[in-house]
Parts: structure tokens; C-alpha cells; sequence
């Protein structure tokens, strides 16, 4: 009989599983009704293990149903639990799935009866205990499916950390299974007695393994990483050879696969409702990360990775109203505050919690620190990134790991994290014994992801003198022999910079604010020159600092170089730097010297909403000499106005109201030779938004004026080498011939 046995199953679970799969694509004898659930129906989620997901019995006849309980039995032999989820568990889970295999024994020997017998109309499977029989198993074998899943799929960490929770759920659901046989209306059936005997033999094996128990070893190992979490809150550093031992039974053998169970852990913060629950998964991954630099040490990605994320990063532009002002990074949650900008909800809290009571782009005084979800923006935001199939969804787990209250492990092991990796650095320099370049560059990357998971380790890092180090790193040389270094160095600088206090210490610390301008001005990539620009940009965010930026002429220069011959992305970092310096009048005139009017009209076409803004900073605080180097943008404008969105109509009637006031009569003469002027600014009056409304009618009363011979109640005066004389200033307006192109 065991022979018979043996060959039952191999006939019913071969790789090419024709006993399977035929019945469900048989045309003659299945219709489309009778096809089996597809393996689609339930898609594999990662999710905390638990046995109470929630499921409905699909609407199937029993004859149906028993197809599907076949290919269900398939499914989860298929799945193998990996060897360390078959280690914490104690062979729980692959005795479960050996329950499930002798199921689909019996499953396909009820098939094949029931269609032979019903053939012949001598016996009918469908009393109402059999159905519900059939119903109920369904139920309890989806749920050890989904219930094996998780425990595969997910962190090994967390599988470990509830561990006796997990095996009670695989226990409990071999007990459910076992009440079912034992209800089972075997005698009602007309079963050969091989196929009895082997019903028998599942229900003695169900009912064995309610006892089952945890080993010992399993219950150490789980205590070995408590003793180790309560130790790191002390502010004990873990003992490295107990670290490995841990590391080595969960089969976490490397970078990579750190990588990934932090990953895991992460999106576990998604599935936990409480927040005590999510403090203590991120002491885990604070954990997983120490151990990731001290075990396998410090790594990058793979250069296949990094020269597709560097592709991505250039071909992929997020537009400017999509990105948060603080964080320069794409808004998740983007909120309105009271002076009506738009910021991401986690850095606008974070710069009210650190004591701020201004707009960060304003300056304006906050009349109050409500936030106002601005769920259109993040509609429009969800849709981009789906069209630019990048993961919105998903990516909020940053925002919500950050968005927990650190807890004192977490805090001491991403401290001890950075301890170990500044202390690398240390002793190190850029090329020596203990530390070689490909090691230094790998330690400076870790800074980098660490700077930008969160406010507490960019303050670690920062209080452990990093700043100091990475200095040195930003040189020309180093660009141009390690450009790789040299982008993660400034990179990592930008991400510190998000935190306020940190602004203060890259502005105070020797050489830091040269080295960025180094990098600005001669960087090895457009990356690194990118990066430069957000972090002057990251720097101006406090209206102090805007001057002193402002007064580094290598800054201002090296910003308007980029925005005029950069990349798109590029481009849009350093206009983003440009308008923020723009807002201090003494640097409006480095800026006009530096080509920044000449620059706006060259990238009009491209990026208009961006130029036409910063031109009307500048002109609006430059004076006369501004206005002049604007004199050949006006048709631009004039195309802009025309042809540009809302807020790029608003400024760039701005922009010209105030080169009309300025400069007086030459100024509006070229406005009004513009084909069709008129017409354009009736219609903006007409649809354009308050703002651009009252520019709009302000302009067409300058130009009704002008034509009526009445141009001095609306100018300030002007004069031009074509000897047009005003009232009381003359400025002189550069031919064409002499512009720069």
C-alpha cells in the first residue's frame, strides 16, 4: 500500500503536473464555468503573518470547487518555505505543506471519480456536508497559503520577533484542517480504500501537529536579538560575533541582503496601526543597518544600478510645482499653509517643529500652523508618477518610518552606525593604508542613505564631525579622478542640509561653502553640479544666509552658468537657487552682472514659467540697469504672455508692468509693437487669475497712455542710445548687435 501511495503522489505532483493542469484546460469535458480559480485571483502581498486573513468562498459547484482545491494544493507545495522561515519555525511549516501535498492526492481522486461516476449517473457528490466540507477547506488551505507567503516573503526579523505567534496561527489553521476531515463524509462516498486510509492518516497527522512546539533554539535566537536591542539602548555596542551568529541562522549573509530585509521592515511600518508596534520595527532596522556596515561594511550599488538610476535621474525631470521647496524632493503629502504655498507635510512639520514660524519660502510670518491637505496637487502628483511608472504608493514608507517617534534603540543605532563609519573616515584620508578609495567612497555612500532617511541620524551624522570630512572630498581633483566621491560627498552635504540646525554648521564650517561652489563651478558630472545648486538652494531657505550666498561671486556665476547650459534637472535646481537669491536686492545686481537677465531670455522657450518668474525678481529689485539688459526679452514675454500657463501670464505681466514703469516710453513702444498685444491682455483680463488680471488692465492702461501721448504718469523715466529723453534718469539700451548670445 505504500508503494500505491507513493506512486498517488507522483503521479499527482510531477513538474509537468498533467493530472493538474489537463482536466482545467480539457475542452471536452470542463466548460469555461468549470475552469479552476486562476492563480491571479489571490496576488501574493507583503503584509504581517496572521491566519485571520479576511476571505469569501467563491461561488463554485462542489465539482468546481474540487478543481480548485486541487490547484490551490499545487500553489502551496509550489511555494516551499525558505530554509531559515523552515529553521524559525521548526519544520512547522514545511509539515504543514506536506499535509496540503497528501490533500491533493484526495482532491484528484474525487475528480476523477466524480467524473466517472456521474458519468454514468450511478453517484452524485452533492450533499449539503460534503459542500460545506469542501467550502470551509477552501477557506483554511488560502489562508496557509497567504499565511506561508508572508512568512517567505517578508522580513525574516519580524517572522522572528513573533514568532510564537506565527506558529500558533500555522498550528491553529492544521487544526482547522483537522476538524474538517473529521467531518468529512467519507462513508458516503464510494472511495477505494487506499484513498480512505489515506484521509485516515491526514486527520492522525492534523490532529498531531496542534501539539507542536517551538524548539528551544528558536526561542534563544529570539532572545539573543532582544538582549542585543536592550543592549544598543544602553548604549552597549553589540558584541560582533554574536551579531554574525544572528545574521548567519536568519541567512542574512550580506549587503544586499540587508538591503532587502530593510526594505521588508519598511514596508512592515505600512501594516502596523500602532504606534509602539512601529517604534519597535524601526529599532530593527536600525539594527539591520549597523550590522550592515560592520558585518559586510560599507557598500554602493552595483554600477548596473547606479548607471540606470543616474539615466533615470536625467532623463526623468519632476516638475517644479511637484517637488517640496525644503526638501527638493517629489511631495508625497503636499499641504497649504497660511500664506498659501504648498510645502511636503513632513519637511513643512519638521521646520514648525524646530521652532520656525514663517513661510520658508515667503519669509511672511504664519498667521496660524494649520495644514491644509492639498489633495488635487497629490492627485495630479499620483497620476504623474504613474505615467512615469515610478512608485507613489509605495515610496510613503520613508515618509512614515520618518513620520515615527524614534525610540531610544533606533536613536543609539543609527549613532553607533555613524560612529563606525565616521571613524573609518578619520584616520583615513582620501587614499591611505587602512582606508582605499573604493572603501572611502563606499563609507561616504552610506553617509549619504543615512542623511536621507530622517532629522535624527542628518543631526548624528553632523554632531559627528562628518561635515569636517567631507569637505575634502569636493575638490576639483578628487572630481576629476573619483567622480563618483566626489557626488556622493556633496550629496550627502545637500541631505544634511535639510535639517535647520545643520544649515548653520555648513555655513559657519571652514571651506565647506567653497567646496560646494568648487563643485558648482567644476564638478566631474552634471549630477554633482546639480546637487551643488540644491544645496545652495537648501541653504537659502533661511533669509539670513541669502546675502552672504549672494556675496560669494562664484556662487551666483556658477548658478547662472548652469542654468543656462545644464541639463533639464540641473537647470531647474539652479533657477530654483537663483530665484531664492533674487529676493535680496544687493545680490539682484551680482545676478545681472553674472548674465542672469541674459540667461532668462535664452531658456524662455524651454522652462518659461521658471524664467519669466526669476526675470520678474530681478527686474523688480535691480533698477534701471536690470531693465535695460531685459530690453531684448520683451517680445518673449510677449510670446509668453500669450502662449504660457496661468502663473507664466501673471509674470510675465509683472515683469512687464514694472519694465514699463521703469523704463518708460522706449520700453512700452516695444511692448506695443508686439502683433496682437492688445488682444492678449483683454484676454487675460479676462481669464487670467487676480493677480494676472490686474497686471493685465494695469498694462493696457500703460499703453493706452503711451498712445495717447500721456507716457510720463506711469513711467519713472528712461532714455536710449535712440535719444528718446524722459524725465529725470537716462539708461542706456544695448542695440542687438551688442548682446550676448
Amino acid at each position: 500500500m505504500k508503494s500505491h501511495h507513493h506512486n498517488l503522489l507522483h503521479s499527482s505532483f510531477t513538474s509537468n503536473n498533467n493530472s493538474i493542469i489537463q482536466p482545467l484546460n480539457s475542452n471536452n469535458q470542463l466548460t469555461k464555468k468549470a475552469m479552476a480559480i486562476s492563480p491571479q485571483t489571490f496576488p501574493t502581498t507583503k503584509r504581517p503573518p496572521s491566519e485571520t486573513s479576511s476571505f469569501i468562498t467563491p461561488n463554485l459547484t462542489n465539482f468546481n470547487l474540487l478543481h480548485s482545491l486541487l490547484h490551490l494544493t499545487y500553489q502551496i507545495c509550489s511555494l516551499n518555505a525558505a530554509p531559515w522561515c523552515r529553521f524559525l519555525l521548526n519544520k512547522i511549516s514545511s509539515s504543514t505543506i506536506h499535509k496540503t501535498h497528501l490533500l491533493g492526492v484526495v482532491f484528484d481522486d474525487l475528480i476523477r471519480n466524480s467524473t466517472t461516476i456521474t458519468i454514468s449517473n450511478s453517484f452524485s457528490i452533492s450533499t449539503n456536508s460534503f459542500d460545506l466540507c469542501l467550502e470551509e477547506m477552501y477557506i483554511v488551505l488560502h489562508r496557509i497559503k497567504k499565511l506561508i507567503e508572508d512568512c517567505s516573503n517578508g522580513s525574516k526579523f519580524s517572522v522572528l520577533m513573533q514568532i510564537e505567534t506565527v506558529a500558533d496561527n500555522f498550528n491553529k489553521l492544521t487544526g482547522e484542517l483537522s476538524t474538517l476531515l473529521d467531518v468529512f463524509p467519507i462513508h458516503e462516498m464510494n472511495l477505494n480504500d487506499d484513498v480512505l486510509e489515506l484521509i485516515v492518516l491526514i486527520r492522525k497527522q492534523c490532529s498531531e501537529s496542534k501539539k507542536n512546539k517551538l524548539g528551544e533554539e528558536q526561542i534563544n535566537l529570539r532572545n539573543d536579538v532582544v538582549f542585543v536591542l536592550e543592549g544598543i539602548k544602553r548604549e552597549i555596542v553589540p558584541n560582533e560575533e554574536k551579531l554574525a551568529s544572528i545574521f548567519e541562522k536568519l541567512e542574512i549573509r550580506d549587503s544586499s541582503s540587508c538591503r532587502s530585509e530593510i526594505e521588508n521592515l519598511q514596508e512592515e511600518i505600512q501594516n502596523r496601526n500602532e504606534e509602539q508596534s512601529k517604534s519597535e520595527i524601526v529599532a530593527l532596522i536600525g539594527l539591520v543597518r549597523y550590522a550592515k556596515c560592520v558585518l559586510f561594511g560599507a557598500s554602493t550599488p552595483s554600477s548596473r544600478n547606479e548607471t540606470l538610476r543616474r539615466n533615470q535621474s536625467l532623463e526623468i525631470v519632476v516638475p517644479a510645482d511637484y517637488r517640496c521647496p525644503i526638501s527638493l524632493e517629489l511631495m508625497r503629502d503636499p499641504v497649504v499653509v497660511a500664506t498659501g504655498q504648498t510645502y511636503d507635510r513632513g519637511s513643512i512639520k519638521l521646520w514648525m517643529d524646530s521652532g520656525h514660524n514663517t513661510c520658508p519660502k515667503t519669509g511672511q510670518t504664519l498667521a496660524h500652523t494649520d495644514l491644509i491637505p492639498n489633495h488635487a496637487l497629490r492627485n495630479m502628483i499620483a497620476l504623474w508618477c504613474k505615467e512615469q511608472r515610478i512608485p507613489f504608493e509605495g515610496e510613503t514608507v520613508t515618509v512614515k518610518v520618518n513620520g515615527c517617534v524614534m525610540n531610544k534603540t533606533a536613536l543609539e543605532a543609527t549613532r553607533m552606525t555613524v560612529t563606525f563609519l565616521v571613524n573609518k573616515l578619520t584616520n583615513g584620508g582620501l587614499v591611505s593604508e587602512s582606508c582605499g578609495i573604493e572603501e572611502t567612497n563606499a563609507v561616504v555612500y552610506e553617509l549619504r542613505v543615512l542623511a536621507k532617511i530622517d532629522s535624527e541620524s542628518r543631526a548624528c551624522i553632523a554632531e559627528a564631525g562628518a561635515i569636517e570630512i567631507l569637505v575634502r572630498f569636493l575638490s576639483y581633483e578628487v572630481g576629476l579622478q573619483h567622480p563618483s566621491l566626489q557626488i556622493n560627498a556633496v550629496t550627502t552635504i545637500l541631505n544634511l542640509s535639510i535639517l535647520e540646525a545643520n544649515k548653520t554648521r555648513i555655513m559657519e564650517i571652514d571651506g565647506v561653502l567653497n567646496g560646494v561652489a568648487e563643485v558648482l563651478r567644476s564638478g566631474a558630472t552634471w549630477e554633482a553640479k546639480a546637487n551643488a545648486a540644491a544645496t545652495v538652494f537648501s541653504l537659502t531657505g533661511v533669509v539670513a544666509f541669502r546675502k552672504r550666498l549672494g556675496r560669494k561671486t562664484r556662487v551666483v556665476s556658477g548658478l547662472v552658468e548652469l542654468a543656462k547650459c545644464g541639463p533639464e534637472g540641473a537647470k531647474r535646481d539652479a533657477l530654483a537657487a537663483i530665484l531664492n537669491l533674487a529676493a535680496d536686492r544687493e545680490t539682484v545686481a551680482r545676478l545681472v552682472e553674472s548674465g542672469a537677465v541674459e540667461m532668462t531670455a535664452g531658456i524662455m522657450a524651454v522652462m518659461p514659467e521658471e524664467a519669466v518668474t526669476i526675470l520678474e525678481a530681478v527686474v523688480k529689485r535691480g533698477g534701471l540697469v536690470a531693465v535695460a539688459a531685459a530690453f531684448v526679452g520683451i517680445k518673449k514675454l510677449g510670446t509668453v504672455l500669450r502662449e504660457g500657463s496661468e502663473r507664466a501670464r501673471e509674470s510675465a505681466a509683472a515683469t512687464l508692468v514694472t519694465m514699463c514703469r521703469k523704463g518708460g516710453s522706449e520700453i512700452v513702444a516695444e511692448l506695443a509693437g508686439i502683433h496682437g498685444v492688445e488682444r492678449v491682455i483683454w484676454e487675460l483680463m479676462a481669464v487670467g487669475s487676480v493677480r494676472g488680471r490686474r497686471k493685465a488692465a494695469t498694462l493696457l492702461r500703460i499703453l493706452r497712455r503711451w498712445a495717447a501721448g500721456l507716457d510720463g504718469g506711469e513711467t519713472e523715466g528712461f532714455t536710449s542710445t535712440n535719444t528718446f529723453v524722459s524725465t529725470s534718469t537716462t539708461v542706456v539700451v544695448p542695440t542687438p548687435t551688442s548682446l550676448a548670445q
